[in-house]
């Protein structure tokens, strides 16, 4: 099994850190990382189920949303190369925020099955610490 993982300290409380986050159909606090999002179908965006185009290639299915926890994950369903259908399998995300010395502490992993374990994590790490950096640069 394939895994990718990666965290951050924000100097932000994790309750601010969730507000900006949590909305899987918002992702403008990451500019420069995101170019573009389109909304699939008329399920919100706190709610599973909810489906998400990120800049054209990845479509993503939140699977969870638990605001008590500061946690949701959700599939990655068809992307690009390594995380196409049919070439990763059971891709779940999970983001996790919780308290970490004045501030929060941001996890972003995964798991997910393929006979191209390294690409994948090739591909998906640095949109992570990508993602994470436009976060941290967002709330700072």
């Amino acid at each position: 099994m394939g895994k990718c993982f990666n965290k951050i300290e924000i100097s932000a409380a994790p309750q601010k850190v969730w507000d900006t986050i949590s909305n899987f159909h918002d992702l403008s606090w990451a500019p420069g990382v995101v170019e573009s999002l389109e909304k699939i179908g008329s399920v919100s965006g706190d709610e599973a189920g909810a489906a998400r185009l990120i800049n054209g290639v990845f479509k993503e299915t939140l699977t969870a949303h638990d605001p008590e926890g500061l946690t949701f994950s959700y599939t990655i369903d068809d992307g690009p190369g390594p995380v196409a259908a049919g070439a990763v399998d059971n891709y779940i995300g999970v983001v996790k925020i919780s308290e970490s010395g004045g501030g929060a502490l941001v996890e972003w992993n995964s798991t997910f099955q393929s006979a191209n374990e390294s690409e994948v994590e090739e591909l998906c790490n640095p949109i992570y610490q990508a993602l994470l950096a436009a976060l941290k640069e967002t709330l700072s």
